[in-house]
């Protein structure tokens, strides 16, 4: 018992030191290139309850050009060449065009949501209200195409957390309160506030309740500016229609509103006020929507037909019709004379452009101002918001659990039945080191395909919330850790209730104490690892296929197929650092000690400590493999720490055209 409690107290330590360390100092909330859009606007964040005080922005944008570069820094394709355009406050404006024409790349850039690539150079300038967008930011809210989120929370816990987070300390929680149903009842989700989000394993509310939800946790902050990437996507028409007339509503509050969408139904067509028709990269069309366009493509020739859905003869225009070698050259043919006259009409207004004449506004001297506020939540305050929610996805996530739970028991079962109540005899002894060793395999296994097959998804949504400055990596990373210990000691202990005594193993109730803490605390390690896997890869693919493939290498390393005593010397670092190996040490060294076999030739092995000797697994305490584990453990956590910290999200710099450009232009 003893030696017990020195292996709670020395995790106990570990754990401290861990929490100490990202608990420190630590980045600031906010990091520097978002001070200027997240500080100031503190107080502004639900200035008039129900959206009013919306601050009006205009977005202006100029020569924006992305190319695509090859190995050799030459440039293979234009994404975007040398576009312009206007977002004004109060107007709906949709970004349109087939596949590949670049509306969602000129979105990310509007929004500096382009991801960073040694392969793209990207220029132009960005004007937020007159002013460069390097003198100033704005407050934007980003909508994505794939909606993700705690798939066990409720829609009203999913928007009260989100407003815990963003919205200033300052507010009561009554008015905050107030904010979130506010926003339930604007955004139609009043219906659906009490059910869960769900999942692909779990139902849960409609794709376009989703999408809903996704503009409601980003309106929370009261943003200038909307963006949206393919609002419509993967929904049936009612439901993007709804999604449509939410948006247009926004518009009407005072908000910019960009969208990209490719082909809407006519009824949402109709919604738009400003449209950008894209091809190939480059303008066809800008402005007014509804009937503006259809009247002048009317004058190069090209008559929209009665009861034609406007939206699709546009698309059909500027689209590239791969059906036969002929069909290829007269579209493109078509698309350049648009490109040319679109590009002809708008020389004929650039002169009086007043985008080069940077204009003084209250909101742009606003928001280059830095707030001293940067630390707005403390620490325990984000770890118990944060705390909350961990603990309420891993509680109720029912389907996971049920699932874990049944492994645990059929695992159990299995081996229990194959190892049924082993003797004395010296075959025994073959069989005991077997057992341990599956059971230390099944074990990390499991813990280590539910972490890597669930972090990668949720560390996208963690990188969203940090990227707007919703709260530290550390308190998230130190919740997120505590709150999954009582449902990952749940498993290993099933296991282990059931394999014990079938298996008939060391017949003491403080063995079997022993047995069931150190495969809980392998399986601890192994959840590290999985998060480290999934800190590391891009997707849930590449971290199960990683996850497997290192815990294998651990396995061979384990202690059970190589002696440690004969693991070549370029090696023997391995099985220092496998939690395999030093959980099978541990099982073994309880289970045989003070075990006595029998024996039927003097040269069979008479003690357990004999049998430990003869695998090379003595000379060591419990109390020393829990303390290796724990340190396996901690190294897995920090690791996964440093990841997190370092692959932050990186976005793409607007650059000025180079001078030669502008001296063409």
């Amino acid at each position: 018992m003893e030696v017990r409690g020195l292996g709670q107290l020395l995790a106990a330590l570990a754990a401290a030191l861990f929490v100490r360390a990202i608990a420190g100092p630590g980045p600031a909330l906010l990091p520097p290139a978002e001070d200027a859009e997240g500080d100031e606007t503190d107080a502004e964040a639900g200035e008039g309850e129900g959206g009013g005080g919306v601050t009006p922005v205009t977005i202006r944008w100029a020569r924006i050009t992305c190319a695509l570069k090859n190995k050799r820094g030459e440039v293979a394709r234009f994404l975007l060449s040398n576009v312009s355009g206007e977002a004004k406050p109060g107007r709906l404006l949709a970004l349109m065009g087939p596949s590949g024409s670049g509306k969602t790349t000129l979105l990310n850039v509007l929004a500096g949501q382009l991801t960073a690539s040694p392969s793209l150079h990207l220029s132009g300038f960005l004007y937020v209200n007159g002013r460069p967008i390097s003198k100033g930011g704005y407050k934007i809210a980003f909508v994505r195409q794939e909606d993700l989120f705690f798939s066990q929370l409720t829609v009203r816990e999913t928007l009260s957390l989100a407003a815990e987070l963003q919205l200033p300390d300052t507010w009561a929680p009554e008015r905050k309160e107030r904010y979130v149903n506010d926003l339930l009842f604007r955004l139609g989700l009043v219906n659906c506030a009490n059910s869960i989000v769900g999942d692909a394993k779990v139902r849960g509310i409609s794709g376009g309740e989703k999408k809903r939800l996704s503009l409601a946790c980003e309106l929370i902050a009261s943003p200038s500016v909307i963006f949206a990437d393919e609002p419509t996507t993967g929904l049936d028409a009612f439901q993007a229609e709804k999604v449509m007339e939410t948006l247009r509503q926004l518009a009407e509050d005072g908000h910019t509103v960009i969208c990209s969408i490719h082909q809407p139904r006519g009824s949402v067509y109709g919604k738009f006020d400003d449209i950008v028709l894209l091809s190939e990269g480059e303008i066809v069309y800008m402005g007014a929507a509804k009937e503006e366009p259809l009247t002048y493509f009317a004058s190069l020739g090209y008559q929209c037909p009665d009861h034609m859905n406007p939206a699709e003869f546009l698309a059909d225009l500027i689209s590239v019709d791969y059906g036969s070698a002929e069909s290829v050259q007269s579209s493109q043919k078509r698309i350049e004379s648009f490109i040319e006259a679109f590009s002809n009409k708008a020389l004929v207004t650039e002169g009086n452009d007043p985008i080069a004449k940077p204009e003084e506004s209250e909101f742009s001297s606003k928001v280059v101002q830095k707030s001293s506020m940067k630390q707005r939540r403390g620490w325990w305050r984000q770890f118990r918001l944060l705390f909350k929610r961990a603990w309420m996805q891993a509680f109720r996530d029912g389907p996971t659990n049920k699932v874990r739970a049944r492994m645990s028991v059929a695992s159990a079962v299995i081996f229990g039945s194959v190892f049924w109540r082993m003797g004395k005899s010296q075959t025994s002894i073959q069989d005991r080191m077997g057992l341990l060793q599956v059971a230390a395999i099944n074990t990390a296994m499991a813990a280590l395909t539910k972490t890597v097959g669930v972090f990668p998804k949720e560390r996208t949504i963690v990188d969203r919330e940090r990227a707007k400055g919703s709260y530290a990596l550390g308190p998230y990373l130190s919740s997120k850790l505590l709150a999954e210990i009582p449902i990952g000691a749940t498993f290993p202990l099933i296991f282990g209730s059931i394999l014990y005594p079938m298996a008939k193993l060391h017949p003491t109730f403080s063995r079997f104490a022993k047995f069931c803490g150190i495969v809980t605390v392998e399986s601890f390690a192994a959840s590290a690892m999985g998060l480290t896997v999934g800190a590391m890869a891009p997707t849930t693919e590449a971290a199960m296929a990683l996850g497997p493939s290192l815990m294998t290498v651990f396995i061979v390393f384990g202690g059970y197929y190589v002696n440690p005593d004969n693991t070549p010397v370029i090696f023997r670092w391995i099985p220092r650092i496998s939690l395999i190996r030093w959980a099978f040490q541990g099982l073994c060294i309880n289970e045989f000690k003070g075990l006595q076999f029998e024996q039927q030739h003097s040269y069979d092995i008479q003690t357990g400590e004999q049998a430990l000797e003869r695998f090379s697994l003595g000379g060591i305490r419990i109390a020393d493999t829990l303390v290796a584990q724990g340190r396996i453990l901690m190294f897995w956590y920090w690791s996964t720490y440093l990841l997190l910290k370092k692959n932050r999200p990186k976005y793409q710099t607007l650059l000025p055209p180079l001078e030669e450009d502008q001296n063409s232009k």
